[in-house]
């Protein structure tokens, strides 16, 4: 099902970005992927090295510490772009 919303999405972009920067876009993929990338970003079941990250209030958390409570889930939001 996600993977049909990301391809839904990726062909309504198709449509108004225009080809010489969907060009770009493309050149940047491979590019990136040539470069051994993928290779090295972090997939799920990978183990973390600890991290200390502050919540909405400004404490501070260290990855260790709530791998104590429980299972951990980290989402990486790369932001708008």
């Amino acid at each position: 099902m996600l993977q049909e919303k990301l391809d839904a999405m990726k062909a309504a972009s198709a449509e108004i970005v225009p080809p010489e920067t969907l060009a770009i876009m493309q050149k940047a993929k491979e590019t990136l992927a040539a470069s051994g990338i993928l290779d090295r970003a972090i997939k799920v079941g990978d183990t973390l090295p600890d991290f200390s990250l502050a919540d909405a209030q400004g404490r501070q958390f260290g990855l260790t510490e709530l791998r104590r409570m429980g299972p951990v889930f980290i989402s990486i939001y790369r932001g708008v772009w």
